[in-house]
């Protein structure tokens, strides 16, 4: 799963998708695609940034829902809390090793 996550983040266009995500959840694809060309200028595909949230839902940082015969996509950060708390420790009390 972290394989699948650090790929998901590699690529900017899907860090942006995030931060449209962070800012406002819920999106259907032609909102998120509408974000990213007014406030980043990427005129991408719908089929590009369709592509780019099914790699961000494989890595679980994504959820989509349909409601009707729409689908809105919800951030999960529960991936990142995991791989961030996986290298932190607490730091042992000054004076001992």
């Amino acid at each position: 799963m972290e394989e699948e996550l650090f790929k998901a983040l590699a690529d900017p266009n899907r860090r942006r998708i995030l931060d449209e995500l962070t800012e406002r959840d819920g999106q259907t694809l032609f909102e998120i695609c509408t974000r990213l060309l007014t406030k980043h200028g990427l005129s991408l595909t719908r089929q590009a940034v369709s592509q780019h949230l099914a790699v961000l839902e494989q890595a679980g940082l994504v959820r989509s829902r349909r409601e009707g015969r729409y689908k809105f996509h919800d951030l999960d950060t529960a991936p990142l809390e995991h791989v961030v708390t996986r290298w932190l420790r607490p730091r042992p009390p000054e004076g001992t090793a």
